[in-house]
């Protein structure tokens, strides 16, 4: 699976809306379609899930990977 244009060097984007984290190499494509549509995401950096915690998003199911830090 491709990433967005806007996050081809980010692995992990969290949706504003509902403070989840996904894992851009493992999430549904139609999540992150939805996502991208309604333009409610944030990229963290570091890029990782720990950083993603950090600012009190938690991981989806696709998010379990280990960090890409």
């Amino acid at each position: 699976m491709s990433r967005p244009i806007k996050f081809e060097h980010n692995r992990f984007v969290g949706d504003k809306r509902t403070q989840v984290v996904y894992d851009l190499d493992t999430a549904p494509q139609d999540l992150i379609d939805e996502l991208m549509e309604a333009r409610t995401y944030l990229a963290f950096g570091p890029d990782t899930l720990t950083e993603a915690r950090n600012r009190g998003y938690k991981p989806h199911a696709s998010a379990t990977a280990e960090d890409a830090g």
